[in-house]
């Protein structure tokens, strides 16, 4: 047979006819008729299907993540790939507050004692008072959930996300459950009001921003500090850093450095003092583990890195810190509230009405800009 223009298409009438009959049955072959009782469609339908094509993944054509007819299977657990650790926020200890600014006295000159004769005049020996004033903070994540997806929206779980303890090393994160949209956006605004929490500690500064408190950088300022112009950090550094805080009557217990100082320390602990690595583990409260404690002439200070101090070169940071006289002032902490529905969907807010109190920046000290 030739082939047979229609007028739409080319069609070759050998190739549809061996498609749909094989060889099998020959051209004018009788395949169907009821009459006489003839039904030959079974054993044609047999050896059409040999000729169609098999189901394929592509079977349907394409859909929106891959083809219509094989579904989506959506892996349940969600990573939270911008997660930040929070050592400090579990660690200050955290003290009510009332009223909206925190006040404590020090005194900042001690009346002098002094030695004389029998029967001498003795005149007293006046000491001065100071009195300091932070203001308490408001720090807020809203959020917001559309019905259509409060009504739609699987449980999840979020992986690596519920702290433990700071979540420094192994498994102190752990899976959070979110068993619909409103409780997977509520938990994701209470992460990232404490990682907003942490990033005031180490980084706030009022004068810049207002509405922030001033944290650990800007209240430590230039008090007891090791300067070393971008020059590499030395195990005497941490030395003359402590004696600088000893001196003023501090005794440091908790020292805070950007990931690279820690690791240039933990190479001096073994490089100069032959350390293991297995040497230098500390176990802290709340799940915290130092991975480097230094022995230092007010005893031994376990050393956390922190996400919140930079890594730049000639910028970085260690802190040694006393813990006894730092302390986040709470007016009041964190707390949900729904606010107006005005449409198909829930919104709320979170809050916390707080300050850090560093009571006396020379019980502590630092080095700063290190290479």
């Amino acid at each position: 047979m030739k082939e047979v223009y229609t007028g739409k298409v080319n069609v070759n009438p050998t190739q549809a006819f061996n498609i749909s009959f094989k060889s099998m049955i020959q051209d004018n072959t009788m395949y169907f008729n009821p009459q006489m009782g003839i039904d030959l469609r079974p054993q044609l339908n047999d050896i059409a299907s040999v000729g169609l094509k098999a189901l394929s993944p592509t079977t349907g054509g394409a859909g929106t993540a891959g083809y219509a007819m094989v579904p989506i299977y959506l892996d349940p657990r969600i990573v939270d790939t911008t997660r930040k650790y929070t050592p400090l926020v579990e660690m200050i200890p955290r003290v009510t507050n009332l009223g909206l600014t925190a006040d404590f006295n020090k005194i900042t000159a001690k009346g002098q004692a002094f030695t004389a004769a029998a029967d001498a005049p003795l005149n007293e020996n006046d000491d001065t008072y100071d009195r300091v004033s932070k203001t308490i903070k408001y720090i807020y994540s809203v959020g917001r959930v559309l019905g259509p997806a409060q009504a739609a929206y699987p449980a999840y779980q979020i992986e690596g996300f519920q702290p433990t303890g700071s979540g420094l090393i192994g498994t102190n994160f752990g899976p959070q459950a979110a068993p619909n949209a409103k409780q997977l956006e509520v938990i994701m605004k209470a992460r990232s009001m404490r990682e907003e929490e942490e990033r005031l500690i180490i980084n706030g500064d009022s004068s810049s921003t207002p509405t922030e408190f001033d944290g650990i950088v800007v209240e430590q300022s230039t008090t007891n500090v090791v300067d070393k112009s971008g020059a590499d950090v030395t195990y005497d550094d941490t030395e003359t850093a402590i004696r600088y805080a000893f001196d003023d009557g501090g005794r440091p217990n908790l020292g805070v450095a950007s990931s690279s100082v820690l690791a240039d320390l933990r190479r001096i602990a073994i490089d100069t003092f032959h350390y293991r690595p297995a040497d230098m583990t500390t176990e802290l409260p709340f799940g915290v583990s130092s991975h480097l404690t230094l022995e230092t002439m007010v005893g031994p200070i376990p050393i956390i890195p922190s996400m919140q101090l930079t890594n730049t070169t000639d910028q970085k940071q260690i802190f040694f810190l006393d813990m006894n006289y730092i302390e986040m002032r709470v007016l009041q902490d964190l707390t949900y509230e729904d606010l107006a529905k005005t449409n198909d969907s829930q919104k709320f807010y979170l809050k916390i009405y707080e300050c850090l109190v560093m009571k006396n920046p020379a019980f502590n000290s630092f080095i700063d800009n290190i290479d």
